[in-house]
């Protein structure tokens, strides 16, 4: 069990919408669904935040606190800060098709997973 911040790339960058931002302030890349960021980290660090509910971040965290936790700064949002050498890759996808669902253009969402079927 390990994820890299390379999975959780192309994860973002394999479904609709999904982009890579380097923030020159901040010192590294965000992932985005359009505009609006599902994800933040760093190839190399040893944890990245996704977005999630409250709820999710609040289940996360009572199942495995020492993979998961409140992000920094976005916390009181649902974010949770994972730690990628002791998470699991089938749920760190979870969370991470979870947070386009959550941000994604509906119409997108619903074409998304027509062609799943």
């Amino acid at each position: 069990m390990a994820v890299t911040y390379e999975q959780v790339r192309g994860w973002v960058l394999a479904l609709p919408g999904g982009r890579e931002v380097m923030v020159e302030s901040w010192g590294h890349p965000t992932l985005r669904i359009g505009d609006k960021m599902i994800a933040g980290g760093a190839p190399g660090s040893p944890t990245m935040s996704i977005k999630a509910s409250i709820q999710d971040q609040a289940e996360l965290i009572a199942t495995d606190p020492d993979t998961y936790a409140v992000a920094d700064y976005v916390g009181r949002y649902g974010w949770v800060r994972i730690t990628l050498a002791t998470a699991d890759p089938d749920e760190v996808r979870r969370i991470v098709e979870d947070a386009w669902r959550r941000t994604a253009p509906k119409r997108a969402v619903r074409a998304f997973d027509s062609g799943q079927r």
